[in-house]
């Protein structure tokens, strides 16, 4: 491979997501305009990220797996960690199916959530010797500490942990206080990588407008 051309990553995301969403997008965004090539999948994938490969993953069922329940996702979602184990491992076929189509183009995989993408990454890894690595975000591994997911499906994620090329996670919280107690992963297979704040976009001249919204001190 010419490195000079970047590398060829693939980003897979249970859904379009909201706070983790956004870091996803950030992130191939940074990397497209850093020269590299990325495949971003996820269910309802519409517009996706300009100079990505933009994929959808099409679902079996109409209803849509998520973290924890959005309010914009309507009626029709179920969070991952309150499905029973036949349900959540035949939507892990879908994500599955959808990375298959890319993984002989990929040298590396990005997972983002300890739940049905990390299952998926680490099949279709282990099929094609690629890397891959899990981003870890709190509000996919959380459940799993109030007794979540079935565990046939929990054993699948943890697997899927420890076997990745390493881990990436926003705070030292995420590492040290859900992930470690749950899967103990030494510390060296983390990367801490903070969200940080975009400068273009923010507006705190907006503050006076929302603590009179909100009524706000």
């Amino acid at each position: 491979m010419d490195h000079h051309a970047g590398m060829r990553i693939g980003v897979l995301m249970l859904n379009r997501g909201r706070g983790s969403g956004e870091v996803a997008r950030d992130h191939v965004t940074a990397l497209v305009g850093s020269g590299h090539r990325v495949a971003l999948l996820h269910p309802a994938i519409g517009d996706g990220v300009p100079g990505a490969d933009n994929r959808d993953v099409r679902l079996h069922a109409p209803t849509l797996p998520v973290h924890e329940l959005l309010p914009v996702a309507g009626p029709d979602q179920l969070p991952v960690s309150e499905m029973a184990a036949p349900v959540a491992l035949a939507y892990v076929d879908d994500y599955e199916a959808a990375l298959e189509d890319v993984a002989a183009d990929l040298d590396v995989i990005v997972a983002h959530h300890a739940n049905l993408p990390a299952i998926a990454a680490h099949r279709v890894a282990r099929r094609h010797g690629l890397p891959f690595v899990v981003f870890v975000h709190g509000t996919g591994i959380e459940p799993r500490h109030h007794g979540g997911y079935a565990p046939d499906v929990w054993h699948a994620v943890e697997q899927a942990l420890r076997e990745a090329a390493g881990l990436i996670v926003t705070t030292e919280y995420v590492r040290d206080r859900l992930v470690r107690p749950l899967v103990d992963i030494p510390l060296h297979r983390f990367v801490v990588l903070p969200c940080g704040v975009n400068i273009a976009d923010l507006r705190p001249q907006r503050g006076d407008r929302v603590r009179d919204t909100y009524g706000l001190p």
